[in-house]
């Protein structure tokens, strides 16, 4: 997806002091997720803060709860981070997001998630390299993706490895980083600089 910077991005001397306190305190979470603590005491400038943060900033009053929700799941969720970054990665494939796919590679590897992995994750559940279990997950983020639901047999499987709050945190992780492409998407959030490419196709 290409929309090419449709909604540019709040720079830092356009914040209000409520959104720059509120864009500050996503710093630390990233660089967490990115396994880089070093990176949380960066400026406060266009490339220590997350480009989708800086558009969805245009909406300073929904920023605030959905900041609070997306901190919640990725930082406080039941599911591992190996396991959340496998279905985040496959809902921006899906999707064609390039910049959520471009984040997620780092913060996938940070994860414990291996190259090779990531890059069958482009290729999908029917790649013969997966263990049952992670199969199992990429089937449901395409399912969920398709048709909002999962199958029976996809479930069952679940239901057999995971707990009640991981079941429900699944369509949470896919649903939240769908929306998320779609953001990106929409208003053509710019890619930042050295973030790995979008798969052009599976295979």
């Amino acid at each position: 997806m290409t929309n090419a910077e449709r909604l540019r991005p709040l720079r830092p001397d356009e914040w209000s002091p409520g959104v720059r306190e509120q864009l500050a305190g996503t710093r630390d979470s990233v660089a967490e997720m990115e396994g880089d603590r070093a990176h949380a005491d960066a400026e406060e400038d266009a490339s220590s803060t997350l480009n989708i943060l800086c558009t969805i900033a245009h909406h300073p009053t929904l920023m605030g709860p959905f900041l609070g929700f997306a901190s919640a799941l990725a930082m406080r969720g039941v599911l591992s981070r190996r396991v959340s970054e496998l279905l985040a990665l496959r809902a921006a494939w899906n999707c064609r997001s390039a910049f959520e796919w471009g984040h997620h590679v780092v913060f996938a590897r940070a994860a414990g998630l291996e190259p090779d992995e990531i890059q069958r994750i482009a290729v999908g559940p029917d790649h013969p390299d997966w263990s049952e279990e992670d199969r199992l997950l990429l089937r449901a983020a395409d399912e969920l993706h398709a048709r909002q639901d999962l199958s029976e047999s996809t479930w069952s499987g679940l239901r057999r490895q995971l707990s009640d709050a991981q079941l429900v945190e699944i369509p949470f992780v896919v649903g939240q980083y769908t929306m998320l492409s779609m953001v990106a998407n929409a208003t053509g959030v710019p890619v930042e600089a050295g973030l790995e490419r979008l798969p052009d196709a599976a295979g």
